[in-house]
This record gives structure tokens, C-alpha cells and sequence, in this order.
């Protein structure tokens, strides 16, 4: 299952998890966790926004499993 690597932070933005966030009592730009399945047609099928990195592996496994199989 190939991953994208955003390096210069357009993705970020296209998607719109470029955001003010405030971390120990201090505001600052960065990157809302969020988690995008994208079909082999290309078409956004499934958005989870705030996501645990670790937790959500296996709503998003389930979901492929189910959905997008080939």
C-alpha cells in the first residue's frame, strides 16, 4: 500500500491539515493528523480527521479489507 511523503507541504494544504493548533498552552501552525484512502481510481473514499497514528490502523485496514478489494 504505497504512502505519501509531503515535503514541501502542498498536500497539506490542498487537504487542509495546515492548521492552528495549541500545544501546552501555546498556539502554532502544524499538521492535523488525518488520515486520507484514496482508491486505485484515484477518489477520496474515507477522511478521518484527529486521528491517534497508532489506534486508527485498524478502522483503516478493516476499511480497505471491506471496501477495496481487488
Amino acid at each position: 500500500m504505497p504512502l505519501l511523503a509531503d515535503v514541501d507541504g502542498r498536500v497539506c494544504e490542498a487537504y487542509d491539515v495546515w492548521r492552528e493548533r495549541e500545544i501546552s498552552g501555546e498556539k502554532r501552525m502544524g499538521i492535523e493528523r488525518s488520515t486520507f484512502v484514496i482508491d486505485a481510481a484515484g477518489h477520496l473514499v474515507l477522511i478521518l480527521r484527529g486521528v491517534d497514528p497508532v489506534a486508527h490502523i485498524e478502522e483503516v485496514e478493516a476499511y480497505i479489507r471491506v471496501n477495496l478489494q481487488a
